[in-house]
């Protein structure tokens, strides 16, 4: 089985073109502390080859990809031509995304408590409108209060009713819980995944539960903004063998 790697930083060299790819470099350091007699480990340069449709959806530019955080998912190569691949180590990238800027994440969390504060101020406003409305005129909530104890003699006949509520239960189109519909292409699914493998009877199970209902029977857990899938690597296998393009998800924010 192919050897999977992960990476996330930005480019440390420019964006080379060719035919069909685009090439960068990418840089990670090593971990700080070594088990105890050991060396501590070093810097390892990385060449990241990346298809250029699968590049140009990320909306990167050549001078973006020097700034912005990425995290890339693939394989390494050894059949790299050296005056190609200038890194030590060769990437062949087969999912790449664009990882949020913790301060645009800031600032997004701080607008939607601005506008819960702003909905709840205006929610208090309408209720003390109502109570002044009802103090300053007491006779017009007399004459509604007769009113509305004369109003039901007046039946309505059965074949009215029945056109009164034609109401129809709707089955849910997605599992209890769901947060969101996503593409199953935009999600990450981290390495340490990758390397399990699902219990194939409980597995078969979801697929049948799929097959009667036409959705999974619970949503995916993913992190908010990056799209890391987090649980339920079990119903991605699934949705992946039953060729689903969206799959429900619910959140688990950044920390």
């Amino acid at each position: 089985m192919p050897h999977k790697m992960t990476l996330t930083g930005s480019a440390t060299g420019p964006l080379r073109e060719y035919d069909r790819y685009v090439a960068f470099d990418m840089r990670e350091k090593g971990s700080p502390s070594a088990p105890k007699g050991l060396k501590k480990s070093t810097f390892i340069s990385y060449t990241v080859f990346v298809a250029k449709k699968a590049f140009n959806k990320t909306g990167l530019t050549k001078k973006s990809i020097m700034h912005e955080k990425i995290l890339i998912q693939g394989e390494p190569t050894l059949d790299i031509p050296i005056d190609e691949c200038p890194g030590e180590i060769g990437i062949i990238c087969f999912q790449i995304t664009v990882l949020p800027n913790k301060n645009d994440k800031e600032t997004n969390e701080s607008k939607d408590k601005k506008e819960a504060k702003q909905e709840v101020s205006k929610a208090q406003q309408e209720v003390a409108a109502t109570k002044q409305a009802e103090k300053q005129d007491p006779v017009s909530q007399t004459v509604a209060k007769e009113a509305k104890t004369v109003q039901p003699e007046v039946k309505e006949t059965p074949v009215q009713e029945q056109k009164a509520t034609p109401q129809k239960k709707q089955l849910p189109t997605q599992p209890k819980g769901t947060q969101d519909i996503v593409s199953f292409d935009e999600i990450i699914v981290p390495e340490a995944f990758l390397k399990t493998r699902p219990n194939p009877v409980k597995t078969e199970e979801v697929i049948e539960f799929v097959k009667r209902t036409g959705h999974l029977d619970k949503p995916l857990t993913i992190e908010k903004g990056s799209k890391v899938l987090k649980d339920g690597y079990r119903r991605y296998v699934v949705a992946k063998t039953v060729k689903m393009d969206k799959v429900p998800v619910v959140y688990e924010y950044q920390k």
